[in-house]
């Protein structure tokens, strides 16, 4: 199975001035873990988590004042919507990450998740036969 059968097609995008607030509002909508960052200063896409904002929250910061700009992952890896699952489990794994940005020709078009490969590889949840 390929990361295009099992990433999301819906992705998020914020900018950088965007507050961690506004970020975490927007992701907990879309019911997503991850937003990407379109900065067109920075050279490319970067990635704010989930877990960006639990850090940023953790150390006391602000969420109304703090940017995404200030919390997001600039050296992102990035996947091939060709990529095995195989492949992106791989790289989420060496890289200690739980999502991946897919780019098709530089333009994000998608996003992967640890989730997404999860509910790929287990069996759906049956539910349990009544008697």
């Amino acid at each position: 199975m390929l990361v295009r059968d099992a990433m999301s097609t819906v992705v998020l995008t914020i900018g950088p001035a965007h507050t961690l607030r506004q970020a975490a509002a927007l992701m907990s909508a879309r019911r997503v873990g991850a937003a990407v960052v379109l900065d067109p200063d920075a050279g490319g896409p970067g990635i704010l988590t989930e877990r960006d904002i639990l850090n940023s929250v953790g150390l006391g910061q602000s969420p109304d004042i703090e940017r995404a700009q200030a919390h997001t992952t600039m050296d992102v890896v990035f996947a091939a919507p060709s990529w095995t699952l195989e492949e992106a489990a791989r790289a989420m794994a060496h890289g200690g990450f739980r999502h991946l940005i897919v780019l098709d020709d530089d333009e994000p078009v998608g996003v992967v998740s640890v989730r997404d490969i999860i509910r790929c590889w287990a069996p759906a949840r049956r539910p349990a036969a009544v008697s």
